[in-house]
């Protein structure tokens, strides 16, 4: 049967169809646990027992549980993942209705399986800039919860080699169909029959009116007053315990809401123990890692180091920060590749982890990732404390692996860093697949570094 972890993380992923879903629903499990929001604007007046979080750009969410005993100089225990995942998302200018067909012009992010999104019912989540009454512009969340868009397939008949290599035209075939041009027609209200470009300040006349009218109902606004929108296609399709033994979950973005929930969870389940560690626990959701990290809230920007030094600064001690990057340890948490049983060739040979199998730990000599046998051999006890399995992962001579922000945060830190996750398969498809127990056992490896980091350290020589 299916643990309560994994069925608590159903309602996290089912409330995250965009990143900037994915950090309201942060925000709101952090706050259930008393962290109260801070500006990144704000002067900040850390002490010790404090518990807080930092968003930018709604894309992007750090907490901060500072321990009991903790004193400017000593260090961060980091756990970093990201929000986003590949996806189509809506241009601009999106209008491409013809053929009788009123089409939404899609933009792809990241390297999804793309023949994947085909024939999947689709709804639209992300986001809004928009005027107030007031004038005030302000953020506001979009999620039309309803099966509205679809890619459909050309027939079999039309296209007799599709079951022998599919490479849709990224541009021109790929393109989500609204509603029928007739249909409309026949139901459009007299108000929508103008589509004027108005002077390009805002939404007016840049999507189909129908596009327009959907989002003027949801945000309860005329478009003249939606500034900007950032919108991602999402599958309607609700995230499901499945398997014969509920063994399995069957989802939308576990690369990498996984993460992002075991991460946060495991931080406020280590919230007991606060009161009597001497470091700073430190939760961070990335944007844009699925696109390089090359962004003001990706793991590539600066912004980590500028936080953790305002952190270190708030005793006066001119080069605490300095100081506490020794002591420092950075988990990148990000799915792994599991043992696929029907491509066994794929895997190298002794390195092909299972689902629900134990945490992997991702290793790359060439510093594709940024575990180190002395980041391997700390994790190895926190994973000893917490009863969890290890398995480990390396890629085969002639294949690629994929990138993470653990060696970006490595380089950027200059912090010990491990790469570790969980196994899944079907990664960047539109759904995806992996075991319900590996929900616990990543939340409970992380609250157990939490908690236990600090005593591991100082019972092993790193620094000679």
């Amino acid at each position: 049967m299916a643990n309560q972890s994994a069925k608590d993380f159903l309602n996290y992923v089912n409330a995250s169809p965009s990143p900037y879903h994915a950090v309201a629903e942060s925000v709101r499990l952090l706050e259930a646990a008393n962290y109260k929001k801070v500006s990144e604007r704000d002067t900040w007046n850390v002490k010790p027992g404090d518990k807080f979080y930092v968003v930018r750009n709604q894309s992007m969410i750090t907490a901060f549980a500072i321990g009991g005993k903790w004193k400017p100089g000593n260090g961060f225990t980091i756990v970093g993942a990201h929000t986003d995942s590949p996806c189509l998302r809506v241009k601009k200018k999106s209008d491409q209705s013809n053929h009788g067909s009123i089409k939404v012009a899609a933009e792809w992010y990241g390297g999804g399986i793309w023949n994947t999104w085909f024939d999947r019912d689709l709804k639209l989540a992300g986001r809004a800039m928009v005027r107030g009454p007031d004038g005030k512009v302000k953020h506001q969340l979009v999620h039309i919860n309803k099966p509205i868009l679809r890619v459909p397939n050309l027939c079999i008949h039309l296209n007799r080699g599709v079951n022998d290599g599919f490479g849709p035209n990224k541009e021109t075939e790929m393109v989500p169909i609204l509603a029928q041009t007739a249909t409309y027609e026949l139901n459009k209200p007299v108000e929508e029959k103008d589509n004027s470009y108005g002077s390009g300040t805002s939404i007016k006349g840049k999507h189909h009116p129908l596009f327009i009218k959907l989002l003027e109902n949801e945000l309860k606004v005329k478009a003249e007053d939606i500034l900007d929108v950032e919108l991602c296609f999402a599958d309607h399709q609700e995230s499901a315990i499945g398997g014969v033994f509920d063994e399995y979950i069957f989802s939308p973005r576990l690369d990498n809401l996984c993460c992002c929930y075991t991460a946060l969870t495991g931080l406020t389940d280590a919230d007991k123990t606060l009161d009597d560690d001497e470091l700073c626990r430190v939760v961070t959701l990335f944007d844009n890692e699925e696109v390089g990290s090359g962004s003001a809230q990706g793991a590539c920007s600066s912004l980590m180091e500028y936080m953790l030094r305002r952190i270190s600064a708030s005793g006066g001690n001119p080069i605490a920060y300095e100081e506490a990057v020794p002591k420092s340890y950075i988990v990148s948490a990000d799915m792994v590749h599991a043992l696929h049983p029907n491509y066994p060739q794929k895997h190298e040979q002794n390195h092909q982890p299972l689902l629900d199998h134990g945490v992997t730990i991702k290793t790359n000599s060439n510093q594709r990732y940024a575990t180190t046998a002395v980041t391997a051999s700390l994790f190895h006890q926190v994973a000893n404390a917490a009863n969890v399995n290890i398995q480990d992962v390396m890629v085969r001579n002639d294949s690629t692996c994929g990138s993470t922000i653990g060696p970006i945060s490595a380089q950027g830190l200059g912090m010990r860093t491990i790469d570790l996750g969980v196994p899944q398969l079907s990664m960047h498809s539109c759904r995806e697949m992996m075991g319900t127990k590996s929900i616990d056992e990543l939340r409970r490896c992380i609250a157990t570094f939490f908690e236990k980091f600090a005593e591991i350290d100082k019972n092993t020589t790193v620094d000679e």
